[in-house]
């Protein structure tokens, strides 16, 4: 068993590998297969780490990843300039989970509990506040994904039309920013119950690393947006370990920016994204990241 010395220490060197500029920038077939043996390496320590710390990663808690940026490109440098691979490089146990028992089950009773901590739920907020159409705009509609109780748009925001989609009815209920729900699986069934064309805005808060068909839902995103309509993905560095997909427990958070990136490419139909650290407090309180994009006027 790992003392949380040789853990942390372990988790530094494979952090270091996996923040290198180069092996970010561009996935070549050699850095593919690196990265995949640095990738079952993250694995097999996160398991043997939770193994030593007990269950406190389950249920209402979430684990929080030792990994973080530092070191290496900055969140504004990662998604620039990357050489995309042509074909999308993600495998199939990429988007497998620790536990592949029905979403519906882990979230059938309520959490009305936060997941990311006040400054970086402040942080969102303000963010928000930037790049949201103004509160009541004539014919704006909003899409919450993977919606819960509180949405952490800007105080007292309304629009005509404000969707949440999510997992749990009695928090979706309690949301009092949404004017309507759907309760949806997407890891079940992707296909957004909407019309083409129809948000001007798609929000995504600390849930982008559970989605186990990621290109279906943002082929959804895609197809559902106003052109020109912006969709944000929001995270930080906590999850419910055992829901998140692999690729996600096993990198640190410059990868999970590419990873973001990598679905608005390969889904087409977007601009190409761009990363932001809107992190409060670096080191001091959780980090907050956004990858955004627009839909191309033509998609």
């Amino acid at each position: 068993m790992l003392s949380p010395f040789n853990f942390m220490a372990q988790q530094q060197q494979v952090q270091s590998l996996l923040s290198n500029s180069k092996a970010l920038k561009k996935w070549n077939n050699g850095g593919r297969a690196h990265r995949r043996l640095v990738l079952g390496l993250g694995t097999s320590l996160l398991v043997q780490f939770v193994g030593m710390a007990g269950t406190s990663g389950v249920g209402g808690r979430s684990f929080t990843a030792f990994a973080s940026i530092k070191g290496g490109p900055s969140v504004e440098e990662i998604l620039k300039n990357v050489e995309w691979p042509e074909q999308c490089p993600f495998k199939e146990e990429d988007f497998q989970r620790f536990d592949e028992s029905p979403d519906s089950l882990f979230y059938e009773s309520p959490r009305f509990v936060t997941h990311i901590d006040d400054p970086a739920i402040g942080a969102l907020t303000k963010y928000y506040s930037k790049v949201f159409p103004p509160s009541n705009t004539p014919g704006v509609s909003v899409l919450d994904m993977c919606s819960s109780w509180v949405s952490h748009f800007p105080p007292g925001y309304k629009q005509e039309r404000i969707v949440g989609l999510g997992m749990n009815e009695d928090e979706l209920k309690k949301n009092p920013v949404l004017t309507e729900y759907v309760v949806q699986d997407l890891n079940v069934n992707p296909k957004l119950p909407f019309e083409d064309n129809s948000f001007d805005v798609i929000a995504n808060v600390v849930s982008v690393d559970y989605l186990t068909k990621p290109l279906d839902v943002f082929k959804e995103m895609c197809r559902i947006l106003k052109p020109g309509g912006l969709a944000i993905m929001s995270f930080s560095n906590r999850c419910f370990w055992t829901k998140a997909i692999s690729i996600w427990t096993s990198t640190g958070d410059a990868d999970h920016v590419l990873i973001v990136g990598s679905y608005f490419h390969y889904a087409g139909g977007f601009e190409p994204p761009q990363g932001v650290d809107i992190s409060p407090n670096p080191g001091r309180s959780d980090p907050m990241y956004v990858v955004y994009s627009r839909k191309l006027p033509t998609a």
